[in-house]
């Protein structure tokens, strides 16, 4: 799967575990999740290219539990280095 349709999907699952998703210029030093006002964001840098974008969000799916209660293509969720059950 390529990098950008992995980043789709990626996004797609975090809009799906309740992230906000925000795309701005942060000039490559910022970027990742946070939570205020009482809602969950993850900031993508636009100065960053695709690979590092994913890793980004590919980065707060791995650090929430709550991934493995969706129903999502477990392929999805290798590529990302999320461990499955058999």
């Amino acid at each position: 799967m390529h990098t950008v349709e992995l980043l789709d999907q990626c996004c797609e699952i975090a809009q799906q575990l309740g992230y906000q998703i925000r795309h701005e210029w942060l000039g490559g030093s910022g970027g990742g999740a946070c939570e205020f006002a009482g809602r969950k964001w993850i900031f993508i840098d636009l100065a960053l290219n695709a690979d590092e974008q994913l890793e980004q969000v590919a980065d707060v799916l791995r650090a929430d539990p709550a991934v493995h209660l969706l129903d999502v293509r477990r392929e999805t969720l290798r590529q990302i280095g999320i461990r499955t059950a058999a």
